[in-house]
């Protein structure tokens, strides 16, 4: 076998080894792009639920740099949706809101809850039983202020939205907390 060879063929070996690992998340997306430079451009497909158009829907997660999110974002919306940050309890726009209509992430616009799903849980931030489907809503353990919560992502652009918590009312049981600033409303028609 010519040196040549024996190289073009030892890339197509790790390539296709990382692109195998990188399927099973067992290698990084970014070091796939050093073996397969045209893997950086695709973006990752995700199975999300449309509310307009009445069924699950593939499309593509939002990743943006921290400048694109600044430029996109309010200043408060950038602090909550991607650094983590609450807003004070009571002063959110849709604590009180109530009109018929979809909640959508601030950041990207996927459909995260339903007006219907909607309760007043008198603790200052907008609350709901469920999501309008669990694949819109991403989860991660919140270790931080010395206790364990789960905290509530965007599925499609892990903006940060608030917490779960299990005193909320039936049929879940479940208390969506979430801050105002991390969503936008879409009136029903």
């Amino acid at each position: 076998m010519k040196r040549r060879d024996f190289l073009k063929n030892g890339a197509v070996v790790v390539a296709g080894t990382s692109a195998s690992l990188a399927t099973l998340n067992l290698i990084d997306a970014r070091l796939m792009s050093i073996f397969l430079p045209n893997a950086a451009n695709a973006a990752e497909q995700i199975k999300v639920y449309s509310v307009s158009e009445g069924k699950y829907i593939m499309t593509e997660k939002v990743e943006k740099s921290v400048a694109e999110w600044r430029k996109l974002l309010t200043p408060e919306q950038f602090h909550i949706l991607r650094e983590k940050g609450t807003e004070h309890a009571f002063t959110g726009i849709y604590d009180k809101h109530y009109q018929d209509g979809i909640y959508q992430c601030a950041g990207c616009g996927l459909d995260l809850y339903a007006s219907k799903d909607k309760f007043d849980s008198r603790t200052g931030w907008p609350s709901f039983t469920a999501p309008v489907a669990e694949e819109n809503i991403a989860t991660e353990d919140d270790f931080s202020f010395f206790s364990h919560r789960t905290e509530l992502l965007c599925a499609r652009c892990d903006g940060h939205l608030g917490h779960v918590f299990d005193d909320g009312p039936q049929p879940t049981g479940l208390r969506h907390c979430i801050n105002s600033a991390s969503l936008s409303f879409v009136a029903s028609k």
